[in-house]
């Protein structure tokens, strides 16, 4: 009973939103259309339609699903004792995911509804800010084997792991601040935005092998 009282205490904000966003499903499912637009390409264009019901709960549902998920990982995780050492990093994660799905779940059902035009700026500078805000707190997460750039040298060695999240950050960081940019001025949109995601997603992970290769020769 003290632990349920002690994750509502910490966590009666998130609880709120994942339950505003079953709220806005339940007020917006009259007015959606029987295709809503659930998927959008790298230029931030729809290319997949899904059900009304999807439309209207499936992100809620995903973001209290997710939510189960962050509660449940710390304690499977070998590297459970080590979550205590960025508890707070830990908590900012789990706001950054739930609100960017309930934004998702609020552009979704505006988009579907006509009341605003679907642009492909939007999604591109959700995903950015996304990136910005994960980039920011990358460097303080603690080795574990769920959260943060896990490739076979990151989860080998605490200092590769410690070496490859302190080079993300910025990375991210500034990935991110270029795609908004290459979104706001229209250049080059999707292609850049692909490039930029290739990048940021790919460097981490040729660093890590490098650096586990020079740490452990």
């Amino acid at each position: 009973m003290q632990k349920i009282s002690s994750i509502l205490k910490n966590d009666w904000l998130l609880i709120i939103l994942i339950l505003l966003g079953f709220a806005l499903g339940v007020y917006f499912y009259p007015a959606l259309p029987d295709r809503v637009p659930v998927h959008w390409n790298a230029n931030g264009q729809i290319n997949g339609y899904g059900s009304k019901l999807f439309g209207a709960f499936g992100l809620p549902a995903i973001n209290l699903g997710m939510y189960i998920m962050f509660l449940v990982l710390p304690t499977i995780d070998p590297k459970k004792n080590n979550y205590a050492k960025f508890e707070s990093t830990y908590q900012f994660v789990k706001y950054i995911f739930i609100v960017f799905f309930l934004g998702m779940q609020l552009m979704t059902i505006l988009i579907a509804t006509g009341v605003v035009a679907n642009r492909p700026v939007f999604i591109q500078i959700m995903i950015s800010l996304l990136f910005i805000l994960l980039g920011n707190v990358m460097g303080r997460i603690k080795h574990n084997y769920f959260l943060g750039i896990r490739t076979p040298w990151t989860l080998a060695n605490e200092e590769v792991w410690r070496k490859t999240h302190r080079l993300t950050a910025p990375l991210w960081v500034i990935g991110g601040i270029l795609n908004i940019l290459l979104s706001l001025t229209g250049t080059l949109n999707g292609i850049g935005f692909i490039i930029i995601l290739a990048v940021i997603s790919i460097v981490p992970i040729a660093y890590s092998y490098f650096a586990y290769q020079k740490i452990v020769k």
